[in-house]
C-alpha cells in the first residue's frame, strides 16, 4: 500500500494558498490512491490535509506525541491516530508508515522533518521520494541555499537532485511517482 508522509504547519499560514494547497494535496493523493500519513492534528495546514484526504474518501493515519495532544489538537476522525510518547518516536513512526515524503509550508517543525528525512536518505537509510510542494514559492531559500552547498562542496549534487519541488500537487506527486533514488548515495570522500 502507498502511503505518503506530509509534513506541514499546525498554523494555516498568512496566505489562503497554503489551506487551498493542503486542499489540493489531500485530494490528488487520494485520486493516486496514496493513503496520508502526519502528525495527527486537526488544525492549521495539518488539519487541512487530513480533511481533505478523507473528505474525498481516503485514509488518513496521524502520529502524534502525549505532549502535543493538546497543544496540536489531536484529530479524532482519523483513520487511525497512534499517539506515542516523544518526538522522536513520532518521527520514526512516521517514516516507516511511508513510502514517500512531502513538506508544504511550516515552521522549524516542519524544516526539521524534512532535513532530517533528507539526511536519512543521503545516509542510504532510505530511497523513498522527498519533495517540497512549493506553493507561493514558499520554498525557494531552501533550494537556493541547498544549491549553494553543492557549490560550495558540501552537498554531492545527487543528493540535491533527490529533493524534488514543484507548485503544484499533482505534478509533485506525479514526479514522486516516478522518481528513483539510488540505495548507494552516501559517500565520506571529497565532494
Amino acid at each position: 500500500m502507498t502511503r505518503y508522509c506530509v509534513f506541514c504547519g499546525s498554523s494555516s499560514g498568512a496566505s489562503d494558498d497554503y489551506l487551498l494547497a493542503a486542499h489540493t494535496l489531500g485530494k490528488a493523493l487520494v485520486e493516486r490512491e496514496i493513503d496520508l500519513v502526519y502528525g495527527g492534528a486537526s488544525i492549521g495546514l495539518m488539519g487541512a490535509v487530513a480533511d481533505a484526504v478523507l473528505a474525498a474518501g481516503g485514509k488518513a493515519y496521524g502520529v502524534i506525541p502525549r505532549h502535543l495532544e493538546k497543544h496540536e489538537i489531536a484529530h479524532k476522525s482519523l483513520t487511525e491516530l497512534l499517539v506515542v510518547e516523544n518526538m522522536h518516536e513520532r518521527k520514526a513512526a512516521m517514516a516507516d508508515m511511508a513510502s514517500g515524503f512531502i513538506a508544504l509550508p511550516g515552521g522549524i517543525g516542519t524544516l526539521e522533518e524534512l532535513i532530517e528525512i533528507c539526511t536519512w536518505q543521503q545516509l542510504g537509510l532510505h530511497t523513498k521520494p522527498t519533495g517540497v510542494l512549493n506553493i507561493n514559492k514558499f520554498y525557494d531559500q531552501l533550494l537556493s541555499f541547498l544549491d549553494h552547498t553543492v557549490q560550495e562542496k558540501f552537498l554531492h549534487p545527487q543528493h540535491r537532485a533527490n529533493l524534488i519541488s514543484a507548485a503544484d500537487a499533482g505534478l509533485l506527486l506525479d514526479q514522486m511517482m516516478s522518481a528513483t533514488t539510488s540505495p548507494d548515495v552516501f559517500k565520506i570522500d571529497k565532494i
